[in-house]
């Protein structure tokens, strides 16, 4: 199952924030990034892949907020489905995190 026109509705969302772009992505839909970091991509309207620090993934995880990722579950990636209206702000959400962590550490990165 999938959110109608989810894909679309996360893209225009999140390439409002400062320096976030959308481009393809390696294994199908759409990457976001900054720069040359991404931070999650989509495939189509059902599923969202999200890279956070493993300490961060675990707790995302340990509440429910997100599944391990679906193909390399030990590592820091989370993957979050798509089933109903409001998983796409729940998405949303988690995209904010993941930009906002690569916002902080790329300032710790360049002392800005």
């Amino acid at each position: 199952m999938s959110t109608k026109d989810a894909q679309e509705q996360i893209t225009k969302t999140v390439t409002t924030w400062q320096g976030v772009t959308a481009r393809p992505h390696r294994f199908g839909g759409v990457e976001y990034a900054i720069g040359k970091r991404e931070i999650g991509h989509i495939h189509g309207d059902f599923l969202i892949d999200i890279p956070f620090p493993k300490k961060v993934r675990d707790e995302i995880v340990a509440v429910g907020r997100a599944q391990p990722h679906h193909i390399l579950p030990e590592t820091g990636w989370v993957s979050f489905y798509l089933r109903e209206d409001g998983d796409v702000e729940k998405g949303i959400e988690l995209l904010r995190e993941s930009f906002e962590i690569a916002v902080r550490q790329k300032a710790k990165r360049t002392g800005s």
